[in-house]
């Protein structure tokens, strides 16, 4: 009789550490801008990590966008590509399903390799960003001015069950064996 008693305890730590493991939740984009440029790309978090009512730059565990001109590619960043050089800010609303864009209470609240001055996306590299005037790409390290929509126009992102990201867009978890004793 001692055993069912200790099993009974143990069914139920199994069943709350399953109920704490959150599903990572996805959303895919797509954004059209001027003069034929557009991108489109994905998110992703874990739910039960976020902290307060937007998903942050730092709350991602994939994360791509990729730009075109007519539908012939421009240019893309991943977040494995993030360094301590690179313009990273991303507030996703997820109860809405929307990037927050200029004028809802947050400067520049998108900056995906990109500056608000469209400088700094790298030489032969690729950004975006939304703040006071205008959401718009950069190229190379140049603002592509014809690129450009106003700063309050709504940027939607759908919620999708599976994505396709490629290998460079996703950070590894942590390996726990790896840490240091």
């Amino acid at each position: 009789m001692k055993r069912g008693l200790v099993l009974v305890p143990v069914l139920g730590l199994v069943c709350l550490a399953r109920a704490a493991v959150a599903e990572p939740v996805t959303h895919a984009f797509e954004w059209t801008g001027g003069g034929g440029y557009a991108v489109k790309g994905a998110l992703q978090y874990d739910s039960a990590a976020i902290s307060g009512p937007f998903v942050l730059a730092q709350d991602l565990s994939c994360f791509v966008v990729e730009g075109s001109q007519e539908g012939a590619p421009v240019g893309r960043w991943a977040l494995t590509m993030l360094n301590e050089e690179t313009s990273w800010r991303l507030h996703f609303d997820p109860v809405s399903g929307a990037f927050l864009v200029d004028g809802q209470g947050i400067w520049m609240p998108q900056a995906w390799n990109m500056n608000g001055e469209g400088n700094d996306c790298g030489k032969g590299g690729f950004g975006f960003n939304i703040g006071n005037a205008a959401q718009d790409i950069c190229i190379d390290n140049k603002l592509i001015v014809e690129s450009q929509m106003a700063p309050a126009e709504p940027f939607p992102a759908i919620r999708v069950e599976d994505f396709d990201f490629p290998a460079d867009a996703c950070t590894a978890p942590p390996m726990l064996s790896l840490l240091t004793r």
